[in-house]
């Protein structure tokens, strides 16, 4: 629609200085009827006013109206809906005519719309999937369609018919332009009969249809020229001339008046449109006096542009709201597009998405158009995001019932396992077991509704039978693991009150003897093993540095302890000590080149950058790999301590 508005504003503007006379563009019937009737059905051409009083139309028309019109005569049903549209049809085809056979069109598939969504609503109560729903075939629908296309061919056929009458009036008219002229050519012979013989032509011109709106400007434009050129060159008296000018004059004076009014018309369309008849008005108005010709006219088109700028920016603002639009359309269609179907792997996540894919849809709604360009593209991209998604949906449904049958299958033979070894004695191998159990039903999904609680309360069953049985066999050693904390804490008590006064190399070895009371009292309770250790090697640290033993050393009589501590705490020590020499070793490989990279590093460092101010620079490259081969050879000790462990 704003095309068919710009080439009009484009056309008002355009004016031809032709004495006292403007000419304004209009536009073609193919854009006027694309934005009436929404359709481009013709190539009719129609004459500014045609063009501004469609539009008008379409404006300022509210749906709600078009509605009533249609209420008022009694319809109601679809099939009410048809019969009078068959009745309006075969009507003669007017505006009135049109907007009835919108009002009905938008009845029919707002009944349609709210018997759908009843049919979806029944089928969703009786069990069926929304997305599942395919509305019944609308008989009534087909007959809409053909009467609307039997409408169309109608329209088509009439503005043949009215090409055919503007080729008519073209002839009539150009005829008129040739009596005109000769009329002028003759040079004030008879003037009288010139001038009654132009004042009928001129009659007949007025009475004349419209003619194809490419020729308007044109043929008008020759029209006035000759028009000019029979006052200016046919002698007539000059009281004949001057009464003519005088009464041309007040009727413009009056158009003007009624142009600048037009500026508190609320209404830009509508002032608009009448500002298009005013024109139209204008120009089958005679010639004025040639000294007030520029200044009626200036005035006149000074009120124009007043209400073609308001129509302008009114349309402009408009554009701009449909480009506002089509920027949250453009995003609502690009969140649907980039939906990650490989994270939804559940029915909630499923569920979730749908709501999110629903709300979008709700969004949509309440955007306004886009720019006519892009409008059908951009929904036609929105739709086809929403069918890939209620398609995978569909999809992800379908194949969910088998998976929830192979998942009841797997959980079923996990509960037999796991039955199977309630009763078992060999607590460690057993435990493992039924933790593995445990990890594997966590990663199988759901299962079939009606059996999820009675299979879970049978796998937990199998599990708590033997782990009761374990508690049981075990709580007897809680009270040695008590025992063994006080010795241990005992321990601690003795090296925080070790005597001082003890020489070094006799207090080293006690020291040591403490710990290895310490690492064979035995267990204690899980929760406080750590906490002890802890506290064991701050009072030994506490000795240690009075007597300042090295701190490697130290490092390396904690981790031995550490190793016996694991190596005697159950069957799984062994892979456990495997793994930290694995640890160790690759630790050991990284130090390893670490102190090939800064003994690199140093051998780039010229002379000449050491008498600069390397030195600093090498000295601390130094230290580093010192303090890399120190620990490089406490690694090697603690593999050692661990291979000696392990037996090896």
């Amino acid at each position: 629609m704003n095309e068919v508005i710009d080439e009009v504003v484009g056309g008002v503007d355009n004016v031809v200085d032709s004495v006292d006379e403007v000419v304004a563009g209009v536009d073609s019937v193919d854009e006027v009827v694309d934005v009436a009737d929404k359709v481009v059905d013709s190539v009719d051409k129609v004459n500014v006013v045609d063009v501004i009083g469609d539009v008008a139309d379409v404006e300022t028309q509210e749906p709600q109206v078009e509605i009533e019109v249609v209420a008022e005569k009694g319809a109601k049903t679809k099939q009410e809906l048809i019969d009078r549209l068959s009745e309006v049809v075969a009507l003669p085809v007017d505006e009135a005519v049109k907007a009835e056979i919108d009002a009905i069109k938008q009845n029919f598939y707002k009944l349609k719309r709210t018997e759908t969504e009843a049919a979806k609503k029944a089928f969703v109560e009786a069990g069926g999937l929304e997305e599942e729903f395919m509305p019944e075939t609308d008989a009534l629908e087909e007959d809409l369609k053909r009467l609307l296309a039997d409408f169309r061919e109608k329209k088509a056929a009439l503005s043949a018919e009215k090409e055919k009458e503007q080729t008519e009036n073209l002839k009539k008219k150009q005829a008129i332009i040739l009596q005109i002229k000769a009329l002028a050519d003759t040079n004030g012979e008879d003037f009288q009969k010139s001038y009654d013989t132009y004042k009928q032509l001129q009659k007949e011109w007025k009475a004349i249809g419209q003619v194809s709106q490419t020729l308007v400007n044109d043929l008008w434009k020759e029209y006035h020229h000759d028009c000019e050129r029979f006052y200016d060159l046919v002698k007539i008296n000059n009281e004949m001339r001057d009464y003519d000018f005088k009464k041309n004059l007040e009727l413009k004076v009056t158009l003007c008046e009624a142009g600048e009014r037009l500026d508190a018309e609320q209404d830009v369309i509508s002032a608009f449109y009448q500002l298009q008849k005013l024109h139209d008005e204008w120009r089958e108005i005679g010639p004025v006096a040639r000294e007030v010709r520029e200044e009626i006219w200036t005035r006149f088109k000074a009120a124009s542009s007043v209400i073609n700028k308001k129509h302008q920016e009114h349309f402009d603002a408009l554009k701009e709201k449909e480009e506002a639009n089509l920027v949250a359309k453009t995003a609502l269609y690009e969140v649907l597009e980039a939906i990650d179907y490989s994270k939804l792997t559940n029915a909630k996540e499923w569920d979730e998405q749908n709501k999110q894919v629903l709300e979008l849809q709700a969004q949509w709604k309440t955007i306004g158009f886009a720019p006519k360009k892009d409008n059908v593209k951009i929904f036609a991209r929105f739709r086809a995001a929403c069918d890939t998604f209620f398609q995978a949906k569909s999809d992800f449904y379908k194949g969910l019932k088998s998976d929830l049958d192979s998942n009841l299958s797997k959980k079923q033979r996990l509960c037999e396992q796991a039955e199977a070894l309630k009763d078992s004695e060999d607590w460690k191998v057993t435990t493992d077991k039924l933790i593995a159990f445990q990890k594997e039903w966590k990663t199988i999904g759901q299962v079939p509704r009606r059996h999820s609680d009675a299979v879970w309360k049978r796998f937990v069953a199998a599990c708590d039978a033997f782990f009761e049985r374990k508690k049981s066999q075990f709580s007897s050693r809680k009270s040695e693991e008590t025992e063994n904390l006080q010795k241990k804490k005992d321990i601690i008590e003795q090296v925080k009150n070790f005597d001082t006064a003890i020489p070094a190399d006799q207090a080293i070895p006690m020291l040591k003897e403490f710990r290895t009371q310490f690492n064979a009292a035995g267990h204690v309770p899980f929760r406080e093993k750590d906490k002890i250790h802890d506290e064991f090697n701050a009072v030994m640290d506490v000795q240690f540095d009075r007597l300042k033993v090295a701190n490697t050393e130290r490092r390396l009589q904690n981790f031995q302890t550490s190793v016996k501590e694991v190596n005697n705490s159950d069957e799984k020590s062994k892979p456990r000590l495997l793994d930290e020499r694995d640890r160790l070793l690759r630790q050991h490989e990284r130090l390893r080149n670490d102190i090939q990279t800064y003994e690199n590093n140093i051998g780039f460092l010229t002379v000449s950058s050491k008498s600069k101010g390397g030195n600093g620079l090498v000295k601390d490259l130094q230290r580093k790999i010192d303090d890399l081969k120190a620990e490089l050879v406490l690694l090697e000790k603690k593999v050692q301590v661990i291979d000696d462990g392990l037996g090896f």
